[in-house]
């Protein structure tokens, strides 16, 4: 939740920042569906059926990741797409080795004031973690508004929609190109069309030889 807190902060800045939401919208970003899908798949185990079977809930979370990561690969050519991918891979190897489970520290979980769910949950603290130094080891503490724990992970994402925002939003202008038979059909003053040259050459060369014969009929 963190996550998508900051990301909506960052555009909401881009005004304040001296960039523009207009030019931001021009950015082509393919595929949106997958991202919609797994996120939508995320809220309904996590937060609408919690209590669903652990492995239902492992399936779906890791489902999740592969529609974020081809999700990711389709837009790989745009800036901060990297990092964002980057924290993403982290996270998910995390999750992988450990289950489906993200998993988080005592102190992270202490910190942020959390309470262990008795259902599935995308992280949670676990007897035996694997890579914790992955998973939810920082936290923004309990009383502070959006409390929660997260991980590097998470700030290597945060900081990609960074990239992605500050990049997008002052980014040049684009025009539309003009195709060379557009310059043929319509020119400008003063500007020469290719071929035109010798079309005149040709037609004064004619009308040359044309004065030429009429000139000998009139001797004869």
């Amino acid at each position: 939740m963190i996550v998508g807190v900051l990301a909506l902060l960052l555009v909401l800045l881009v005004p304040l920042t001296g960039g523009s939401l207009l030019r931001l919208g021009q950015i082509r970003i393919r595929a949106w569906g997958l991202l919609v899908v797994a996120l939508a798949a995320q809220v309904l185990v996590f937060s609408v059926f919690p209590e669903l079977p652990g492995r239902v809930g492992v399936s779906v979370h890791l489902l999740t990741y592969a529609l974020a990561g081809g999700f990711l690969w389709l837009n790989r050519s745009v800036r901060g797409i990297w990092l964002i991918a980057l924290g993403a891979l982290l996270n998910g190897l995390a999750i992988l080795v450990n289950g489906g489970t993200l998993p988080s520290s005592e102190w992270a979980t202490r910190t942020a004031g959390l309470e262990r769910s008795g259902g599935f949950a995308n992280s949670a603290v676990l007897p035996d973690p694997h890579l914790l130094w992955l998973g939810d080891v920082l936290a923004v503490p309990a009383g502070v508004p959006f409390a929660n724990v997260f991980s590097v992970g998470d700030v290597l994402i945060v900081i990609g929609v960074g990239v992605l925002v500050l990049a997008g939003s002052r980014g040049p202008a684009t025009t539309p190109r003009t195709s060379p038979s557009s310059w043929r059909s319509s020119p400008q003053a003063g500007t020469a069309v290719p071929g035109a040259e010798s079309s005149a050459v040709s037609c004064r060369s004619s009308q040359a030889r044309n004065a030429s014969v009429d000139r000998g009929g009139e001797n004869r």
